[in-house]
């Protein structure tokens, strides 16, 4: 096995194991990042939502309770508007969802599905929980979701879900007498559910991950070669020329000329240790023939 391949194995096993290395933390690196961002895009949502629900009951509320007296104003609940002011998001954004899904909804469309009501069923049984992050499969694929509880905090809620009878009968007129109701003080009785596609992100991170393994690959071809082309020139060539007098040295030939002396490097200390080997062994040969 020849000096180059030796030397050509050993750089290959080390460039694929740096490779394999590389590859490993970057792919997890650039997994998590993309995920971080999703995260933070579903928590931006979550924010705007309950930024809506605080808007809706601090300032457009107050302003239409002459109102509420006479006629139910689905626009005044704090729900109602956080989920119709996002659904304009979710009409550009299809993948792009919220939705305040409840167990026992006034309105039928917020009622939850079986994925919700795992997360609300989540929520009543491990109280000390105040949000869930995961992801699921959708139609559109891969989609990862923020949930946190909804509670009922405030009493100013239980007149409109307590019974019926005492509900306003304006809301009962839009929304029937069947759903919404037996609400208590502090139930937890859905869970407002952001969800957001990873598609883009993971597709990214992929571009990014293979671009950057490729780049990886293309310096170290380049290094291969220029390495190769460094050690025939300065290494193979010389030490082959050696190899090559010597054997010819050695058949009583000393027609070759001598190798240069140039340079402080161990090759040109080799030629000259060369060098002096042949003139002595020379002169030894002239001697012994004189």
């Amino acid at each position: 096995m020849g000096l180059r391949l030796k030397f050509n194995l050993v750089l290959l096993v080390v460039f694929v194991l740096g490779l394999a290395v590389t590859a490993y933390i970057s792919w997890g690196l650039l997994q998590r990042d993309a995920r971080q961002e999703v995260v933070r895009t579903a928590d931006l949502m979550m924010e705007a939502a309950l930024a809506i629900r605080a808007y809706t009951v601090e300032q457009v509320r107050p302003q239409l309770d002459l109102q509420l007296m006479r006629v139910f104003l689905p626009q005044s609940v704090p729900a109602y508007a956080a989920t119709q002011t996002l659904k304009q998001i979710h009409k550009k954004y299809p993948d792009y969802s919220y939705k305040e899904a409840t167990l026992n909804p006034t309105n039928p469309l917020n009622r939850a599905t079986d994925w919700e009501t795992d997360l609300v069923n989540e929520f009543k049984n491990r109280s000390a929980v105040t949000e869930l992050i995961g992801e699921r499969d959708t139609p559109t694929g891969r989609a990862l979701y923020i949930a946190r509880p909804i509670t009922v905090s405030n009493p100013s809620c239980l007149p409109c879900h307590t019974t019926p009878e005492a509900a306003p009968p304006t809301m009962i007129r839009i929304y029937g007498p069947a759903n919404g109701f037996g609400w208590k003080l502090h139930d937890i009785i859905g869970a407002q559910v952001v969800s957001v596609p990873m598609a883009v992100p993971v597709r990214n991170a992929e571009r990014a991950f293979y671009t950057f393994m490729g780049s990886l690959a293309a310096v170290f071809a380049l290094v291969f070669v220029v390495l190769n082309v460094m050690l025939s020139r300065m290494i193979v060539q010389p030490i082959s020329r050696m190899a090559m007098a010597a054997e010819q040295i050695s058949t009583g030939n000393f027609e070759n000329p001598e190798f240069a002396e140039r340079g402080r490097d161990e090759i040109a200390m080799l030629g000259r240790a060369f060098n002096r080997m042949r003139r002595s062994l020379q002169k030894a040969l002239e001697m012994i023939d004189g």
